[in-house]
């Protein structure tokens, strides 16, 4: 395991707001990749070839951290430029579960120990040319494409297609792999069904034990739509409510909304929660006629953000689906001298 940072981490955040680093899907989708770069199997690929008997890989990003490293640290290397304080592996669906869609489950551990060395190589070279501006990695664990609390089949409310120790085993070995390659953090996040991310979390306190070692946890949360719930029926408050006995480091939202849609929603948990917000919502809503994808320019998702640093409601920043390097530099300038939050929580 890496030496233990918290105590850093913990001083910089009672010192200013942190940034987090943007959306990686949506850079991906920027370059012109094949199939064969997904598979390894062109002149700028690694030396990771895919057998040719594994299913279509395209979509697969997770993977790229093997046969395309070079285009993931570009995009590490341009969001740290952009003045990340933190960046995340490339590893949203790294997990055994999500792997099975491509063949690659047996790979899970190997594809988060390549994508969290890459990421901690790209951190210490910009902690090298900014020491005064230290770097850190966060483990990214996505929710998987399986939900513990809600059957796949309408005509059966019971009906489960995993189970919470499938999702254990999965989450742990996960972190296993981000552990070896170097993470400083574990960030459960975009979670939408709080019994998936339980179990992240009782993965997590399982294998610190077994390690003697600890690694600071950030939960994030994403609300799905106007109703102000996570899918699987949670108002922030419940949310925080539900994941506060493991004593996250910090417990934030991201995802699905822009930060305009977010704002009631961060304002409510940053009211409950009695340790440190982090939020990083999407470059607002889908828009297939803006060059991102996305109808925020970084311009409007910094003003938004802005306020919400003025409000005291938040300690990380950053940005989900469609933000781009240009979005987080705009977010750092835009907070450079706002105080970061400092109200204990009321529940």
């Amino acid at each position: 395991m890496q030496p233990d940072r918290t105590s850093e981490l913990v001083e910089l955040l009672r010192q200013r707001i942190l940034i987090l680093d943007g959306a990686m899907g949506t850079m991906v989708q920027q370059h012109p990749l094949s199939e064969d770069d997904f598979r390894g199997n062109t002149p700028h690929c690694s030396h990771a070839h895919l057998p040719d008997t594994l299913p279509e890989q395209k979509g697969n990003n997770d993977v790229l951290v093997l046969t395309r490293p070079d285009i993931i640290a570009s995009i590490h290397d341009a969001y740290l430029d952009a003045g990340a304080d933190i960046i995340e592996t490339n590893t949203f669906g790294a997990s055994r579960i999500a792997q099975a869609d491509y063949g690659l489950q047996d790979n899970a551990r190997e594809i988060s120990r390549a994508a969290a060395a890459l990421a901690r190589q790209c951190a210490d070279r910009a902690t090298e040319k900014t020491p005064d501006k230290p770097r850190f990695v966060a483990g990214a664990l996505g929710p998987t494409n399986r939900t513990a609390s809600i059957s796949p089949d309408v005509s059966d409310p019971a009906a489960r297609n995993i189970t919470f120790d499938e999702l254990v085993a999965a989450y742990r070995e996960a972190m296993e792999g981000l552990i070896e390659g170097g993470v400083d953090i574990l960030l459960i996040e975009t979670v939408f069904d709080t019994l998936n991310a339980k179990a992240a979390l009782f993965a997590a306190e399982a294998f610190f034990d077994g390690a003697g070692q600890r690694l600071p946890i950030m939960v994030s949360g994403t609300i799905t739509d106007a109703s102000g719930r996570t899918l699987s029926g949670q108002t922030p408050e419940a949310f925080w409510n539900s994941v506060r006995p493991y004593a996250p480091l910090a417990v934030g939202l991201n995802c699905a909304l822009g930060a305009e849609l977010m704002r009631p929603h961060i304002e409510a948990l940053a009211h409950v929660a009695d340790t440190f917000v982090l939020c990083y919502p999407n470059a607002g809503l889908p828009n297939p006629m803006s060059d991102t994808g996305y109808d925020e320019t970084p311009e409007t998702t910094a003003r938004l953000v802005r306020e919400f640093a003025e409000q005291g409601w938040v300690n990380i920043l950053g940005g989900c689906c469609g933000t781009t390097p240009a979005h987080i530099r705009a977010m750092a300038e835009a907070v450079r001298n706002a105080t970061p939050r400092t109200k204990t929580g009321t529940s």
